[in-house]
């Protein structure tokens, strides 16, 4: 079985940055999904795609992954690129974008 471990991403529905620092392991899915003929719905055979584990840190869940002899692949996120804004440029003589109003 791979296993994927990764930082998630902030959720579009969140204003913070909660839930973003732990690390997941997350099984990748061994078996193709398929459409249920009956009521169309997406179902697989496997199981261990509902399988999340969360860590509070790489290094955690790496020995975890080794300890039950899986294959893992981590995957580093870029790190947040931080742009400082204040009220006051909205106001400015040389604004970037030209006015809405």
């Amino acid at each position: 079985m791979t296993a994927l471990i990764y930082q998630p991403a902030k959720n579009a529905m969140q204003s913070g940055r909660g839930r973003t620092k732990d690390w997941v392991l997350k099984f990748e899915p061994s078996a193709p999904r398929y459409p249920d003929p009956l009521m169309g719905w997406t179902g697989t055979s496997d199981m261990s795609g509902q399988v999340t584990l969360s860590f509070k840190t790489r290094e955690n869940a790496e020995r975890f992954a080794k300890d039950h002899g899986l294959i893992y692949e981590v995957i580093i996120s870029a790190p947040r690129k931080r742009r400082s804004k204040s009220y006051a440029d909205n106001f400015s003589a040389d604004r970037r974008q030209s006015w809405t109003h």
